[in-house]
């Protein structure tokens, strides 16, 4: 499998970091480059952020999943290749060419969508992957295991989590650095969860 963070590489990069390029391209092109696409081939290719492609990349990237074909920048050379294509974004493309995004290319994507729902609707995941992440530090920093309080496993079901799995590994790695030595994570390990809980306190009242 060959992943591309299509957010992580700068937009007059993109063409020449998917598809790669020959040597002499442009300045600095001192050697050809095989692009992640090509490299892919007789596998699996990951774009993730895909919704983050300008629109001249995206019109490449449709044509080399009509065809199986790539072309690298600056090359005559058409390169067929057998990949199998999954892509992830964080933006809701269901409606074609929001963003900015080609109705072509969203429904040539789309053949078989799956939509991850947002962490608060996954209840049984929250403290499953809460105890994962938990237990991977310990492993990492070699520390006898560490449990999550019965108060916190319950304001972790209520947390809304906006900011999905991401917030909840990094409200437990604060978390485990600020128990220190101390074996079960408690509410005052967690500040964000403590202040929630008081204000619906007061609210209650």
């Amino acid at each position: 499998m060959v992943i591309v963070n299509c957010a992580a590489i700068p937009e007059p990069l993109l063409e020449s970091e998917l598809f790669g390029y020959s040597r002499g391209a442009f300045t600095g092109a001192v050697q050809t480059k095989v692009g992640p696409i090509h490299s892919a081939d007789g596998g699996t290719l990951f774009l993730d952020e895909i919704g983050e492609l300008p629109p001249g990349v995206q019109a490449k990237l449709l044509r080399f999943l009509q065809e199986g074909e790539v072309q690298r920048l600056g090359s005559n050379e058409i390169i067929k290749v057998d990949v199998r294509v999954i892509a992830a974004t964080n933006v809701p493309l269901r409606t074609p060419g929001e963003k900015g995004f080609r109705e072509d290319l969203y429904f040539r994507l789309a053949v078989f969508p799956i939509e991850l729902p947002p962490l608060r609707n996954r209840g049984n995941d929250i403290l499953a992957l809460a105890d994962q992440f938990l237990a991977d530090l310990c492993k990492s920093e070699r520390l006898a295991p560490k449990t999550l309080s019965t108060a916190v496993k319950k304001s972790m079901m209520l947390h809304h989590w906006s900011g999905n799995v991401r917030e909840l590994q990094h409200a437990i790695e604060r978390a485990f650095i600020l128990a220190e030595d101390e074996t079960v994570l408690t509410i005052e390990h967690l500040p964000a969860l403590a202040l929630e809980d008081e204000s619906k306190s007061s609210l209650r009242s």
